[in-house]
């Protein structure tokens, strides 16, 4: 039994794996190969977006991989500029249509904002009309589990008000030098499950001399310790990388350790 057969259970009942593959940054002609190989190695969790530019490489690693599709979780998110009905509409029809497959566990909303804008104006009636078009490609079975990414505490009231599903995710920037408590605890009130992008901090974390120290004491890599942080924060964990070593070495993290944000100043 390992992190990768260990699951959290949406309000609906579907089941998300705790550890996913993060794909951002990796070429839409390297990514089929990468998925594969993560799925090789016991990977059912696939994480991927509009914005990345690799659906198609995504989909194809996941429709090759010779594991049932039942058997795998693939998120996507709607382009972040995507802010009104129609074109959430074609959004997720379009995702479909690059992944090349029947249907999407997660989609997500990618930002309260356009990324031209992002922290920016106000959105909230057109994040409303996107969560709407969520809501019915819910209803009619092309997507699994629907939310949203980025958002703030604010961003996700304004969604709940007229919500009729309340978000089921809300993926977002969490790792040992930067965790959101307060967001994370008002998530967790609204039965609102929360993915843990970039764990490793964009890389940045790597040199980081109390963390990596904290590692060395307990014979593990900085990526394994800040893994687990993000675990038992009771996230799920969405590591990025093209590397089948660095998959490999991802799912072994250390057992639990509750301090180390206090010593990421």
């Amino acid at each position: 039994m390992t992190i990768l057969n260990e699951t959290y259970a949406l309000p609906n009942g579907v089941e998300i794996p705790k550890l996913g593959l993060g794909t951002w940054f990796i070429d839409d002609d390297k990514a089929a190969e990468a998925v594969k190989a993560a799925i090789e190695l016991g990977y059912r969790n696939i994480d991927t977006a509009q914005a990345y530019g690799n659906e198609r490489g995504v989909g194809e690693g996941v429709r090759t991989s010779g594991v049932a599709r039942e058997e795998l979780f693939v998120s996507t998110k709607l382009a972040a500029e995507i802010k009104d009905y129609d074109a959430a509409v074609a959004g997720i029809d379009q995702s479909l249509d690059t992944l090349g497959l029947d249907y999407i566990d997660l989609m997500l909303i990618h930002s309260p904002q356009p990324w031209a804008d992002f922290r920016g104006g106000d959105y909230a009636d057109e994040n409303r009309h996107v969560w709407r078009a969520l809501e019915e490609a819910l209803e009619a079975g092309k997507v699994r589990s629907i939310g949203v990414s980025n958002f703030q505490q604010q961003d996700l009231e304004n969604i709940l008000q007229g919500a009729t599903v309340v978000p089921h995710v809300n993926q977002l920037l969490v790792h040992a030098g930067n965790t959101p408590s307060e967001l994370l605890a008002y998530c967790e009130d609204k039965g609102i499950l929360v993915e843990a992008y970039s764990p490793i901090a964009h890389g940045a974390i790597l040199e980081h001399p109390q963390v990596k120290a904290l590692a060395e004491k307990y014979g593990v890599s900085v990526p394994q310790l800040c893994i687990r942080y993000t675990l038992q924060l009771g996230t799920v964990s969405l590591p990025k990388t093209a590397n089948p070593e660095h998959m490999r070495s991802n799912v072994r993290s250390t057992p639990y350790l509750w301090a180390i944000s206090a010593w990421v100043a």
